[in-house]
């Protein structure tokens, strides 16, 4: 996977006030922490880190004083009604280290006919994998799928070096069959009153 490369600030000042200020100049308030070591308080160029974290578990390498420091996020806080970064929280990783993280599960194909429907037991599947060759995603193919059927975690083929992190037999997918549509209150009143009217 890539790395995206971030010119990064530590800050000083705390608070809503501090983080407000930090927002108006288009920039987003974080913390970066791991490996033991305090936390570090720092800001992140807004727009960049926005395009960033549309690749999920993105790889930043943070150039914080003239030091490079690689970090995933763990955390995103965004506004729920403008869906602007509000902070972040990034997690220190160091190459060939071993991290857990979510990835999105995506399906291809088409279920077997039937109207049937395909439930995401998990959106995200977690796996285990090194912190510099985090997969974007997991393909599963659901083509021909009948009511009843399941993908199961140890069914889903994982890249080289990447393992899972939760039960082999956990659900990940699903498929529902199709519900039979029930008459509705007012069309069950509507057949009684022609019944009566015969």
């Amino acid at each position: 996977m890539s790395e995206v490369k971030l010119a990064t600030e530590t800050r000083t000042e705390f608070g809503k006030g501090a983080a407000r200020r930090v927002r108006r100049e288009n920039k987003v308030p974080g913390v970066l922490y791991g490996h033991g070591t305090d936390p570090v308080h720092v800001t992140l160029p807004g727009h960049e880190l926005l395009l960033a974290l549309r690749t999920p578990n993105v790889l930043l390498a943070l150039d914080i004083e003239g030091k490079t420091e690689l970090a995933i996020p763990k955390a995103v806080q965004r506004d729920p009604l403008k869906g602007f970064l509000e902070h972040v929280d990034l997690l220190l990783v160091k190459r060939g280290e071993k991290v857990n993280v979510d990835i999105p599960v995506h399906t291809e194909g088409e279920l077997a006919a039937g109207g049937n429907l395909l439930e995401h037991v998990l959106n995200a599947l977690p796996v285990e994998a090194e912190a510099t060759h985090i997969p974007e995603a997991v393909t599963v193919s659901v083509e021909g799928l009948e009511a009843g059927a399941s993908v199961l975690a140890k069914d889903i083929t994982l890249p080289k070096g990447v393992s899972l992190a939760v039960d082999e037999d956990a659900v990940v997918l699903q498929v529902l069959a199709a519900q039979a549509e029930e008459p509705t209150a007012e069309g069950a009143e509507a057949e009684g009153a022609e019944t009566a009217e015969a």
